[in-house]
């Protein structure tokens, strides 16, 4: 980790400097009783370990990721975003996991690979970078699946740069356009400042989309947006955005329909509800107008039951 400055954590566009070394463990914890902890400092509730919630086959991402055999979905607990209506609330919010060392999380990716694993689908990873890097530094040589940097989108260019030749496949999250709407549901005003930046950074490491004879991604970027009650305008001007800023025929996007009311969504009344038939359509129309490929969720999509256990699998 010695490309970070993890006694001043700045690692997402939060820039909270948090010290999330072990020394400030160490510190904090004192006087503690037995076998506690102290808390992380930083926003995203990481400290100086990684946590991680479930590391296991992952069957429902997109076709090109999941295929036959399953992703090897690693679910780190925390998240710089916390959005309201999380359906991973329990690990995004609640920080639910279990610490691991940085050697376990290598040995992690190993055993997703022996079980078939498509490949190493990093979610919710930008409060590690430096130690999933550490990890792919040991693995190097044993490692040949491709890694996917699975995020919300929410994401410094200076952390991506530091990715560069880590990661095959970038998926991130293009959530909001209007600073209200990304400040009254994710506490993020600048979200579409910093994910206009990174994303095309993000594409200018992969290049166009590449697949294997199986339809199984090797490279690329896919974006994904979910559909947001009463967000449609937001969403078209997103679409607007992406149009312009990366040829539509060298990536792919997933529009998703899966939002369902759930962690603090009733404080918000607008959005407590399930996102209708004519706005999905709208925005899909949009999508197909530009002429992006890629993929279109199906309805019965927005259910709880498709958020998969996080009981600390594979960890």
């Amino acid at each position: 980790m010695k490309k970070f400055n993890m006694s001043y954590c700045t690692l997402c566009p939060r820039e909270c400097g948090a010290d999330r070394t072990a020394e400030s463990r160490s510190k904090t914890g004192a006087g503690l009783a037995e076998g506690r902890r102290a808390e992380p400092a930083g926003f995203c509730g990481g400290g100086p370990s990684v946590k991680l919630a479930r590391a296991e086959l992952h069957y429902w991402e997109e076709p090109c990721i999941s295929g036959s055999n399953g992703s090897g979905a690693v679910f780190f607990s925390g998240c710089p975003l916390k959005c309201r209506f999380c359906q991973n609330y329990r690990i995004s919010d609640g920080n639910f996991g279990a610490e691991i060392t940085t050697r376990r999380l290598s040995e992690i990716f190993l055993e997703l690979q022996q079980k078939g694993a498509h490949n190493i689908n990093l979610v919710s990873p930008t409060h590690y970078v430096p130690w999933i890097t550490e990890a792919l530094d040991m693995v190097k040589g044993k490692l040949y699946i491709p890694v996917v940097y699975n995020s919300g989108g929410y994401e410094s260019v200076s952390t991506i740069r530091l990715l560069e030749g880590y990661i095959d496949v970038y998926m991130p999250d293009l959530k909001y356009m209007s600073p209200y709407m990304s400040n009254r549901y994710s506490s993020a005003p600048d979200y579409f400042e910093r994910a206009s930046e990174a994303i095309p950074e993000m594409y200018r490491q992969t290049g166009p989309v590449v697949f294997d004879e199986h339809g199984i991604l090797r490279r690329g970027l896919i974006v994904r947006h979910l559909v947001i009650p009463g967000g449609v305008s937001d969403s078209v001007s997103l679409f607007n955005w992406l149009y312009k800023a990366i040829p539509a025929e060298n990536i792919l996007v997933s529009v998703m329909s899966q939002f369902t009311p759930c962690h603090r969504s009733p404080e918000y009344p607008e959005i407590n509800r399930r996102v209708t038939p004519s706005e999905y359509e709208t925005i899909a129309e949009t999508v197909r107008r530009y002429g992006f490929r890629g993929y279109f969720q199906e309805a019965d999509s927005a259910r709880e039951e498709y958020t998969p256990p996080f009981d600390l699998t594979g960890i």
